[in-house]
């Protein structure tokens, strides 16, 4: 079984519940798990820069500061996982991971990802990456529902488009995440279980 699975892709993909799920499944069938969510605070900074009648976390601290402060955020919690995970033994099952970092800064067209790949490079590669597509449109009326943020669907749009035009796309295992959950779930499952058959 890979012991470094990633899950990305734009928010309201599902990342999240689905990381947990299957972090839950492989240790409920014998491969101790744990699931690490790899945030890199946009969300927190927003909501600072909201309270004190700013925009958004760009406006707080410049365009530039924030490509910094969101690429210093998820190398901690990055390393830390990746640490976690070697002192452990078990497979992690991570909730993005430096290629959300990428993708993020070209979709905002902001500067700063060579910086955030030279400091992103002491990080291993993915055993496996899945990437969860759903068109703009779904994953914005699924963020929209959580109730916590709205996303706008061109931002999304230009999200996926950052995230297939890097050079580690071409790598990644892309998964159909407009498909009712429980076969998003089974297509994880079933795509991890033919990769062990193959190893084996």
């Amino acid at each position: 079984m890979p012991k470094l699975i990633i899950l990305t892709g734009v928010d309201g993909a599902g990342k999240t519940t689905l990381a947990h799920w299957l972090a839950d499944e492989l240790t409920a069938t014998g491969t101790p798990a744990r699931y690490f969510k790899n945030a890199a605070g946009r969300r927190i900074v927003n909501r600072v820069a909201q309270r004190l009648g700013l925009r958004d976390g760009g406006r707080l601290l410049g365009r530039h500061g924030r490509v910094v402060a969101e690429t210093l955020c998820r190398w901690v919690t990055i390393a830390r996982a990746i640490l976690l995970t070697v002192v452990t033994r078990r497979t992690a099952v991570m909730d993005r991971y430096t290629y959300c970092q990428y993708a993020m800064i070209r979709a905002r067209g902001d500067r700063g990802e060579r910086i955030a790949r030279a400091l992103y490079t002491t990080f291993p590669r993915p055993d496996i990456t899945f990437y969860l597509a759903v068109p703009a449109q779904e994953a914005a009326r699924r963020v929209e529902a959580r109730g916590r943020d709205l996303e706008d669907p061109a931002h999304l749009a230009a999200y996926d488009d950052a995230y297939r035009a890097l050079s580690e796309f071409d790598d990644f295992v892309v998964i159909d995440a407009s498909a009712p959950q429980h076969l998003v779930a089974r297509a994880l499952r079933e795509h991890l279980d033919s990769t062990h058959q193959g190893q084996a």
